[in-house]
């Protein structure tokens, strides 16, 4: 195999969450020489935001003191002392913060490269390739039904009040909102990003894998990661936990799992996304967009841009920390 790609250059997967990101970050962890982080790093979606990127010493200061009692830090098998040392002195951005970190993890654990596994990184792109000039991007794409149908397994879609029966078609909304920021970005990105969709990497792994291989410069041999079996590789990451092995098949789940009036209405708000994208309908016809479903995307794809910039601003200080699962505060 020829190795076109700088092969010690960092790998970012993102995609919209419930997409497959942590499928293919097992994946390319199971290949081997990659360092081996079992968790979101959520470096430019929260820490950059609640901690104004990092640039004071004040800041760093009150990041580490947060960043140390979570599972981000548990996880990384780093020594507290010597990382607060490297990380006082030589970060001055979230770039430098991701990097320093990861960098540390791949030479404790003696391997050459690192990547990184936060699907909302997706929405900040451009920002990381300023400062990590040498990022790649893997963006994975999967059917917005799946991903809406999955939202609502794991209660993640919150609509407003007065939307409590439209879950699937919020949850559908963001998928596209996401999907249209990530593809709008990695257009400035040049031969640095890449596309691969969630379907393919079901049916055809051992050849999808070896595409992407060529586009990281990195051995991904399908065997091998088999053998290693990191994570969802062999244990898989299902929102539908009651699932046998031998009926296991996450894709096109929506076409058993949603009725066909549900199936209709979610395709009325998507429908123009999923026919972008190369998706088929569901629904035997299409009628023109009612009042409803302009509505809802009017209403639902202006919040979600606006919830996004908002993070840009010094309202930013105020995002939720807990995905980064904090031990008690046992000082003092």
């Amino acid at each position: 195999m020829v190795l076109a790609k700088n092969n010690k250059a960092p790998v970012f997967v993102v995609g919209c969450p419930r997409s497959g990101t942590t499928l293919l970050y097992h994946m390319l962890l199971s290949a081997g020489d990659f360092a081996v982080y079992r968790a979101e790093s959520n470096v430019f979606n929260l820490l950059v935001p609640r901690f104004r990127g990092m640039r004071s010493a004040a800041d760093r200061r009150e990041l580490l003191e947060i960043w140390l009692r979570s599972k981000l830090f548990r996880v990384s098998g780093l020594d507290a002392g010597e990382i607060t040392a490297r990380i006082m002195n030589e970060c001055r951005c979230g770039g430098d913060f991701l990097r320093i970190v990861m960098e540390e993890v791949a030479h404790k654990q003696g391997v050459r490269r690192w990547a990184d596994c936060t699907p909302d990184h997706l929405l900040y792109m451009e920002e990381i390739k300023r400062q990590i000039p040498d990022a790649l991007f893997l963006h994975i794409i999967r059917d917005g039904r799946d991903v809406a149908l999955s939202y609502i397994q794991q209660g993640w879609s919150y609509p407003l009040p007065w939307d409590r029966g439209e879950r699937l078609a919020v949850a559908g909304l963001y998928w596209e909102w996401a999907i249209g920021e990530g593809r709008d970005q990695g257009q400035h990105l040049g031969t640095d990003y890449h596309e691969v969709r969630f379907e393919e990497l079901i049916a055809k792994p051992g050849e999808t894998l070896a595409r992407l291989g060529l586009f990281i410069g990195h051995d991904l041999d399908y065997d091998r990661i088999q053998q290693a079996g990191i994570g969802s590789v062999s244990e898989p990451n299902s929102s539908f936990g009651g699932e046998s092995e031998g009926a296991f098949n996450p894709v096109a789940r929506w076409k058993t799992k949603m009725s066909p009036q549900q199936i209709a209405a979610l395709e009325e708000v998507i429908g123009d996304a999923l026919q972008e994208l190369g998706y088929g309908f569901g629904s035997a016809t299409r009628a023109g967009m009612s009042l409803r479903a302009a509505r809802l995307r009017t209403t639902y794809l202006t919040m979600f841009e606006a919830k996004h910039r908002m993070k840009a601003t010094p309202l930013g200080r105020l995002v939720h920390l807990g995905p980064m699962q904090l031990e008690p505060d046992t000082a003092g």
